[in-house]
């Protein structure tokens, strides 16, 4: 058959008429040699007569040519392709047949027909080559008319349920195929035969006749049929089982998506729900976690085999279903599961081990007993067909186990979804034990932490206080911020907050060493600069410590880089005198109401070094606010540093123009307004509002440093306490001012202040002399003349001691009004 010029080199097809004829003999040697053979070859005959074949074919094909004649001797002859080299030296792509010719007198002889191929899609194979090619091919391969109706299809085919190819011509694709989606199949066969654009590897899942309970994948490819005038005759496609591809993807998909929805946040009930949501209904119509009690209130699991059920409540702490609104559920979250002994749940958390059954008894009663409302339910009722359960295990604990039902889905769980449900498990289970970790260490640090805070603010005269405090976001965990309110003598009263970078127990038990230290400070009566250069020195060893002791856990979180304010008010002076390393500085929220923030030098961040610390004073008008606050208080996520300042000190300027009747509730709306429930860092707010002392219960008086005056100083003293309707203290109190007043004038130089303020709590008596020398308490033999003097003032006050001041000291004591001297 002889192509048209116009049909293009692609449509030429190998014909004997077109083919260039020659002779060899039984050695292969060119004995005939035609004219279409020279304009095929460019070679002349007397060139190419009396020589080999051999020596015409490239490299390649002439090393085959002694294979070849023994295929031709054999077989009777032999047709393919072979690359004969032309005369000009270039290949000339050919397909050869090799007929035998036998002479009635002469030796065996070969003719060959030789035809150029160059630019053709191949040799041209004849109508039972084909038919033969599609009808034993394994791919699925159908025809289907211009109405979608089948016309033909091969062997192949039946193995997708559709029956011998008679039983499918003139039908179409839902008539053979119910269990697939016929009209989203036929609408690409309509595209196609619109289009005339192929469409390959077009991927559909569904389920065919031969296996009706089971979810296939067929890889289709659709190609237009056109008649010798291109006009369409139907739609030919073919059909590849491609299930487990499409399986094993849909687990890699799975996979992925546990990998980026597990774990994302430490709470054990979170992490549950998300092993449950992960799974429906991806590989599961119904999910149920349920986890053993310890294991969600953060304790350690038990350890060792689990024997038996009693004693070891599991608590249900996550479910999802297909069905809004759960309805496989016969256990509620939060609810206890109890299962029948020897069911399978108890097997699985008893063994370590998991189990399945792709079909289990419809009739069959759900596992679990004493279900809240009597509710009992087969298999059958809840619609659930087929069943896994794995057993939540992680460094070697059980610390639950997970159910897997499906109901809607007909085809049953097989042994790849099993080994996919463990996956699922096993990285949940991580999860879940660093959750229930980091829930055991999050509620002892909690614990910690609001231990090492104060749970009230002491009662004082001179300011009224109030505190707020917010820990951190969950996922951050609890860090070091504290606040205190220390009294100190002379009425005075210490404010403090302060922050610990970092989290979790080290950060709280960093925080109460550096609280505790503080209140020892405090004690000493020392400046505000100097108990943050003593705190710092403070740190700075003890980061030194933490860096030279062996720590068998790796380390911890020390203090360096804390940060403090301390501040110290005196509601006689009405003065306040403040010092801060790393903290933002303090607001003032005037008596009308207007807010100011402090000029405060800003020390460097307690143990990393830097300038000297520096306290300001100033007055505090009365019924003044202080705010002292960590730095969380003013922090926006987004901003750098500068503007971050700013916009924060304008957030808290609004928010202290509020005015609230109680400074509990202002310092509480405080945090509301630029707190979010769950910040990122802790935060501490303390409150105080200045108040000054009633003139009325305070008297001094200026003293020669004269042993006479001892008298009139005790008389002056019985004067007021008599005026202050203290006159049970009377004594006591002469003994006091007697013994501070003769120490001053013996052992110091210069004037002498005798001062008696008068508190709610105490009787504070003052003694000022211009030494820099501490008195010092002790035990007088019974032959000493003296020195009895302090011990006997140590034995009737409740609390005494001293402070250096610029120009010189002070001896004070305090005697209790509410109860008997300690």
């Amino acid at each position: 058959m002889v192509t048209s010029e116009d049909s293009g080199v692609t449509d030429r097809r190998f014909d004997v008429a077109d083919a260039a004829p020659l002779l060899l003999d039984a050695a292969a040697v060119v004995t005939g040699w035609s004219g279409d053979a020279q304009r095929l070859y460019g070679y002349p005959a007397p060139e190419v007569l009396g020589r080999g074949a051999a020596d015409f074919l490239m490299p390649e094909d002439a090393a085959r040519l002694p294979h070849l004649i023994e295929r031709c001797e054999r077989d009777g002859g032999w047709a393919g392709p072979l690359s004969v080299r032309h005369r000009d030296g270039h290949p000339v792509a050919s397909m050869v047949r090799v007929i035998p010719t036998l002479a009635p007198d002469g030796p065996a002889r070969w003719m060959v027909l030789a035809s150029d191929m160059t630019g053709a899609a191949g040799w041209d194979m004849s109508r039972t080559v084909l038919e033969r090619l599609a009808t034993r091919s394994p791919i699925g391969i159908a025809i289907v008319d211009t109405d979608l109706r089948y016309v033909w299809s091969n062997t192949a085919m039946q193995q997708f349920g559709s029956g011998p190819a008679h039983e499918r011509l003139g039908k179409r694709l839902g008539d053979i195929q119910p269990g697939l989606d016929a009209e989203a199949l036929e609408a690409v066969m309509r595209q196609v035969l619109h289009t005339g654009v192929p469409i390959v590897d077009h991927e559909h899942v569904g389920r065919v006749r031969s296996a009706p309970h089971r979810e296939s994948a067929h890889a289709m490819s659709f190609t237009r049929l056109e008649d010798d005038h291109g006009n369409p005759i139907g739609v030919y496609y073919t059909v590849v089982d491609v299930t487990e591809r499409y399986r094993a993807r849909r687990r890699l998909t799975l996979l992925d998506q546990a990998g980026e929805r597990l774990g994302r946040t430490l709470d054990v009930r979170r992490t549950a729900q998300e092993l449950a949501d992960v799974a429906v209904p991806g590989l599961a119509d119904f999910v149920a976690v349920d986890l053993l009690e310890s294991v969600l209130e953060g304790g350690e699991p038990l350890a060792g085999p689990l024997d038996a059920m009693d004693g070891v409540p599991l608590r249900r702490a996550a479910h999802q279903s297909v069905n809004e609104g759960v309805p496989e559920a016969v256990v509620e979250i939060g609810q206890v599961a109890r299962y029948r002994p020897g069911a399978p749940p108890i097997r699985c958390l008893t063994s370590g081990r998991s189990w399945h059954r792709e079909r289990l008894d419809p009739l069959a009663k759900e596992w679990a007993t004493d279900i809240p409302g009597g509710r009992a339910a087969s298999f059958l009722d809840l619609g659930l067909h087929s069943v896994m359960i794995v057993p939540i295990r992680a460094r070697g604990t059980t610390l639950g186990i997970t159910t897997f039902f499906r109901g809607q889905r007909q085809d049953p769980f097989e042994t790849d979804d099993l080994s996919l449900a463990e996956e699922f498990v096993a990285r949940a289970a991580l999860c879940l034990d660093n959750a229930r970790r980091y829930t055991r260490e999050r509620d002892a640090a909690l614990v910690l932490q609001r231990n090492l805070l104060p749970h009230r603010l002491p009662e004082q005269d001179a300011m009224e206080v109030a505190a707020s405090y917010r820990p951190a976001d969950e996922l951050t965990g609890l860090g070091g911020d504290w606040y205190d309110v220390i009294p100190l003598s002379g009425a005075r009263v210490a404010l403090v907050v302060g922050e610990v970078a970092g989290g979790g127990i080290e950060a709280a038990a960093a925080m109460g060493r550096l609280r505790t230290a503080v209140q020892t400070l405090a004690d000493l009566d020392l400046r505000p600069e100097e108990v943050l250069a003593h705190l710092d020195d403070v740190v700075v060893q003890a980061a030194h410590q933490d860096d030279t002791e062996v720590d068998p856990r790796g380390g911890g979180v020390h203090a360096v880089g804390a940060s403090c304010t301390y501040a110290v008010y005196d509601p006689v002076a009405g003065q306040c005198a403040i010092a801060a390393a790393g903290q933002s500085a303090p607001a003032i929220v005037a008596p009308d109401g207007t807010v100011d923030f402090l000029d405060l030098l800003n020390g460097p961040l307690l143990g990393v070094g830097g300038t000297p610390f520096e306290a300001v004073e100033l007055p505090l008008a009365e019924d003044s606010l202080l705010a002292l606050h960590t730095n969380g208080l003013l922090a926006d996520i987004g901003l750098d540093p500068d503007e971050e300042a700013a916009a924060g000190r304008e957030r808290l300027r609004r928010a202290l123009e509020r005015p609230e009747p109680l400074l509990d509730d202002r310092c509480k709306a405080v945090i509301d307004a630029l707190v979010a429930a769950r910040p990122p860092d802790d935060v501490a707010l303390l409150m105080a509002r200045a108040r000054r002392l009633d003139p009325k219960r305070l008297v001094s008086w200026d003293l020669p440093a004269d042993p006479a005056i001892v008298a009139d100083v005790r008389r002056r003293t019985v004067r007021w306490l008599t005026e202050w309707e203290l006159d049970e203290l009377a004594f006591t109190t002469e003994l006091v001012v007697s013994e501070l007043v003769t120490n001053a004038i013996r052992h110091a130089s210069g004037p002498i202040r005798l001062r008696l303020i008068l508190t709610r709590a105490a009787l504070i008596c003052e003694v000022w002399d211009g030494s820099a020398t501490a008195p010092h308490l002790r035990h007088p033999k019974t032959t000493d003349e003296g020195g009895r003097g302090l011990f006997l003032i140590s034995q009737f006050t409740q609390r005494w001691g001293s402070r250096h001041t610029r120009d010189g000291k002070i001896i004070w004591t305090e005697q209790s009004l509410t109860g008997p001297a300690v």
